[in-house]
């Protein structure tokens, strides 16, 4: 015993010194209303380091470290010895565990060095597959390049917000990086002096521990990679206000496809498997959408058959990405992404899986609430809905704010095993379904029950839920199970409409701040009417004759057994609020753009009209996307990150160059070949086909009103611009207009910047630039 109170006593030193060393958080949402308790213990405060300690009852009593002079452990008495001198605190042998856990993360910084005159960087960061940095606007310049280990992102990338710009990279492995920021000015030159840098940049992986990623191995879900880099010959579309109805592709089987929804019905025939990556940038409307395929959702993303392959990712760049006023619905999809989104006043369900969809990830999103339809409908009428046979789907790291029916995971319809994954979601002050289980086997571990005013999990119609390590706080009915225990406690009716039950298997969760209306009954305490069985360890399997009162369930045991199990590593219950508010945890990146206080509001499940209105007139504050409009120089499969489509910024370097001999540029793999040439537009790849020296081509840039192909010469030469073998050549060379009879056209232009544009519908294969004789 002596042993063990030296050891605790060393680690609380080591927690006392790490304490002085603590940031301020960044987190601006408070935790709801929260009350000390009596003696020295306090609330929970994931911005310091606290000892927890974890009563027989399984309540939580929190002291902060740097307040403790020592810990006396006498046999199954522990004394908390406060250094204040005030009296101590005793728990007398209703200890079960004690824990250590330090503040939450708020993200290392790069090393920055701006020099003199440069840049003025001001903020960089790592996080989950992607990496960011802020600067203040410097004078002279029209733009900027940003290098990630030396390879140029695409401009879309930039943005220009009232007092800084800001630049993601993402697609990025876990590993270390480096950027540079660099001023370009109205002619298209990088200004040298004002490069600045960052180096020592963490990046790390999201969590792929779930049933989406299940024996999947590096062939991961959406666009990318399981190591996060984008997969090969992905494309890239960036999403704006201004883009969602322009950006186009072709589609195999469905031909040239324009605006976003009609590019995702292009892939309902069935054809065309390349994986995309839409990434949205600032707010995006329905009234900006092409159209919407789904009358009741909004996007719709619907596979040719059931369970159809579709690789597709839904993402947003930076801080301040929301969709606004629609949804999407998945039906017969498989292999869709969403993540580091916000979505508002969705028209239905933020995110309906409606009917036979598969490795679908729902991740680090921040949903708000619905269309506000009175009554029980007041916050929307679902958030997150899982039904129809969908299966191996996870749904993590997700913040759902004050929902009122945060996650409906299926009907009574279903026929085949379902496997569902809820991880490391923050329930912030939701007031129900978190989940609410029918039929599936679902895995809810590491989730934080933040003031849940309703009820937590859900099982009925015969569902199987392991319920691991999971963090309630103020939260009345952590667990429910149709027709028996909590559920009929103070209503014979209960919670799900008369449904018969399903089973819950709990192990290691907290249950904090318990309210004058709380109330868990384990199978341990009333064999009858429990609301879950306790089991003692993580493995324990449930016998077979613990069964539900109505229906008479029995548990299926899917998470011990291993031909149906992922791997995973889960964190200790104490540890879940720390690390799911914190800098890699629930939501978007910094915590998103949008911050609302909940003190006061943990028992309450009325509908908060000032949320209301402040959702209804949300205004991003971007000004400007640099590139908007065009499309992605990169393609999958390179690093660090990129595309083939989408947004523009194919840019090099700026400044002129001096061209050695002749230069052919063509552009296979839908990226300019020379370096000489920036490329704003789209690519195809079925506009016919053209024979330069001898070689054919079947790649072009299709001229269109937004393209734009600019160079800079650094003396007078000879260019010759190749299209379409069955096309006679007409372009626009510094805004005038020039044909030939023939499929192309050849004219000296002298040194300085240059720029090609649309004059006709015609498709641009290559460009030739010979020295003068």
């Amino acid at each position: 015993m002596k042993k063990l109170q030296s050891i605790l006593t060393a680690f609380l030193c080591m927690l006392f010194v790490s304490a002085s060393a603590q940031t301020k958080s960044d987190l601006t949402t408070n935790q709801g209303s929260l009350t000390p308790s009596t003696g020295n213990n306090v609330p929970l405060n994931v911005n310091k380091n606290q000892m927890r300690l974890t009563l027989t009852s399984n309540d939580v009593k929190y002291y902060n470290t740097e307040s403790i002079s020592s810990v006396d452990i006498n046999g199954g008495n522990i004394t908390i010895n406060p250094l204040s001198g005030s009296a101590s605190d005793v728990y007398s042998g209703n200890v079960s565990r004690i824990a250590f856990a330090k503040a939450k993360e708020g993200g290392e910084s790069g090393d920055i060095n701006n020099p003199a005159g440069a840049i003025n960087i001001t903020e960089s960061k790592g996080w989950l597959e992607s990496a960011y940095a802020k600067w203040a606007p410097f004078s002279g310049a029209e733009s900027y390049n940003v290098y990630c280990n030396d390879k140029l992102i695409d401009k879309q990338l930039v943005r220009l917000y009232p007092s800084y710009v800001r630049a993601d990279v993402l697609g990025l492995a876990a590993g270390t990086y480096s950027l540079k920021v660099v001023a370009v000015d109205a002619n298209g030159n990088e200004i040298a002096s004002s490069a600045s840098y960052v180096t020592n940049l963490k990046v790390k992986n999201y969590s792929r521990e779930g049933f989406a990623q299940f024996k999947s191995g590096n062939n991961g879900v959406g666009a990318y990679n399981a190591d996060g880099t984008l997969k090969a010959g992905a494309k890239v579309f960036y999403v704006t206000a201004k883009t969602a109805k322009t950006i186009s592709t072709d589609v195999a089987g469905a031909g040239t496809c324009t605006g976003i929804q009609a590019i995702i019905d292009g892939y309902q025939k069935g054809q065309d498997k390349t994986p995309v990556a839409f990434r949205f940038i600032g707010l995006v409307k329905k009234s900006d959408l092409d159209k919407v395929s789904s009358s009741e959702e909004g996007l719709q993303i619907k596979g040719k058959g059931e369970y159809s392959e579709m690789n597709l990712t839904f993402e947003g760049v930076g801080d301040d990405a929301t969709v606004h006023s629609f949804g999407f619905l998945c039906r017969n999809a498989s292999s869709v992404e969403f993540r580091n989104l916000a979505i508002m006043r969705c028209m239905d369900d933020c995110i309906s899986l409606d009917t036979k969809n598969s490795k679908i990830w729902i991740h680090n999103m921040d949903f708000f609430y619905g269309p506000n339809g009175g009554g029980d409908h007041a916050k929307g009428d679902g958030t997150v809905d899982l039904k129809g046979d969908s299966q191996y789907l996870t749904i993590s790291y997700n913040r759902f704010w004050d929902t009122g029916k945060s996650s409906l995971c299926g009907m009574t319809s279903e026929s085949k095993p379902n496997y569902i994954t809820y991880q490391h979601n923050w329930f912030d002050h939701a007031d129900s379904r978190c989940p609410r289980i029918r039929t599936m086997s679902v895995h809810v571990w590491n989730n934080y029950f933040d003031g849940v005013a309703k009820y937590g999990i859900g099982a009925t119609s015969g569902s199987s839920v392991f319920a691991e390590n999971n963090y309630f706080r103020s939260t009345n009915k952590p667990m429910l199970i149709s027709k028996q225990g909590s559920d009929v406690k103070y209503d014979p009716k209960g919670t799900f409409s008369g449904e018969d039950g399903g089973i819950i298997k709990s192990f290691g969760n907290v249950f904090a701040e318990k309210t004058s209306n709380f109330s868990f009954v384990t199978y341990q305490q009333d064999n009858v009417n429990f609301d879950a069985y306790e089991a003692s360890s993580r493995d324990e399997q449930v016998p077979s004759s613990v069964k539900t009162l109505q229906g008479a369930t029995s548990y299926d045991n899917f998470d011990t057994n291993a031909s149906l199990m992922y791997s995973y590593e889960a964190d200790a219950a104490e540890d879940v609020p720390a690390v799911v508010t914190g800098f890699y945890g629930a939501g978007r990146i910094n915590h998103g753009d949008f911050s609302w206080d909940f003190t006061g509001k943990d028992q309450s499940y009325e509908y908060d009209s000032a949320l209301g209105s402040a959702l209804d007139n949300y205004k991003t504050t971007l000004v400007k996307i640099y590139g908007e409009g065009g499309n992605s120089s990169e393609t999958g499969g390179t690093q660090p990150g990129g595309g083939s489509e989408g947004g523009s910024g194919s840019e090099t370097g700026g400044g002129s160059t001096t061209v050695e001999g002749t230069v052919l540029c063509t552009f296979e793999g839908k990226t300019p070949s020379s370096s000489l040439f920036t490329v704003t537009g789209n690519y195809s790849t079925s506009k016919g086909t053209a024979t330069i020296d001898g070689t054919t081509y079947n790649t072009c840039v299709k001229m269109e009103s937004t393209t734009s192909i600019t160079f800079t010469l650094a003396e007078s030469m000879k260019a010759t611009f190749y299209f379409a073998d069955a096309e006679t050549a007409s372009l626009k060379i510094d805004g005038e207009k020039k044909t030939a009879t023939v499929s192309y056209y050849t004219e000296t232009l002298s040194a300085g910047a240059h720029e090609l544009t649309k004059a006709d519908s015609r498709n641009l294969f290559g460009i030739k630039i010979e020295p003068l004789k």
